[in-house]
């Protein structure tokens, strides 16, 4: 006998998928953006797929291709600097966190042309300057800091940009 649904309440219809399948599901999910390991696996797991196959199945990508970290890393280290404005500290952390080896976090950072790096930054810490209008010196540039470090800038580099702005007026 099949429990009914009370009224309103959600169930949970899990697909159960075969080790084909499921590699057929996971080449297109990593044609259709770059991935990192962690987040196929997790995929994997939420499709209810056991060790054995996930094994089975990441080595099928890796193999294909269809699964890179050092291009991930890469692409992603573009993709955050150029649309995001994020600086070098937050690109780091956010693939330390995706499991991303040391040499693959140093490979991603170097996509970043130290030119461009520096435009951005300062181009980013103009226009927050302007949006935090005429005010008291010290607050906007404690404010401009703040908003930089979070982003990921490094210390060094924002608190000159920040003197150099405040000085300015």
């Amino acid at each position: 006998m099949v429990p009914t649904p009370i009224r309103g309440q959600i169930t949970m219809q899990h697909k159960h998928y075969t080790v084909q399948e499921a590699t057929k599901k996971m080449e297109h999910f990593c044609a259709y953006q770059e991935r990192c390991h962690k987040e196929v696996v997790a995929k994997l797991k939420t499709m209810g797929m056991i060790p054995l196959a996930v094994d089975q199945i990441m080595g099928h990508l890796i193999q294909g291709n269809y699964l890179n970290e050092e291009r991930f890393a890469q692409s992603y280290a573009r993709g955050k600097h150029r649309i995001k404005k994020w600086g070098r500290k937050r690109i780091e952390r956010e693939l330390r966190q995706r499991d991303i080896s040391a040499y693959n976090v140093r490979r991603a950072l170097q996509e970043i042309p130290e030119d461009t790096y520096l435009q951005t930054l300062e181009a980013l810490a103009l226009k927050k300057w302007e949006q935090l209008g005429k005010g008291n010196v010290q607050a906007r540039k404690r404010k401009l800091s703040q908003y930089l470090l979070y982003r990921g800038w490094e210390p060094h580099l924002v608190y000159d940009l920040a003197h150099r702005l405040g000085a300015k007026g």
